[in-house]
């Protein structure tokens, strides 16, 4: 999954869960990559 998919796949999974948590390690594992790149890809969100 490339980048750009991610991100859009990151935005519906928070949409989906709000206002419920989800942790960068859960959304790592769903999208099997690592927590580090949960965590830069949450701050390109910002």
């Amino acid at each position: 999954m490339n980048r750009t998919d991610r991100l859009y796949g990151l935005v519906e999974e928070l949409r989906a869960v709000s206002p419920r948590p989800r942790s960068a390690r859960r959304l790592a594992e769903r999208f099997e990559v690592s927590v580090r790149t949960i965590e830069r890809d949450l701050a390109a969100l910002q």
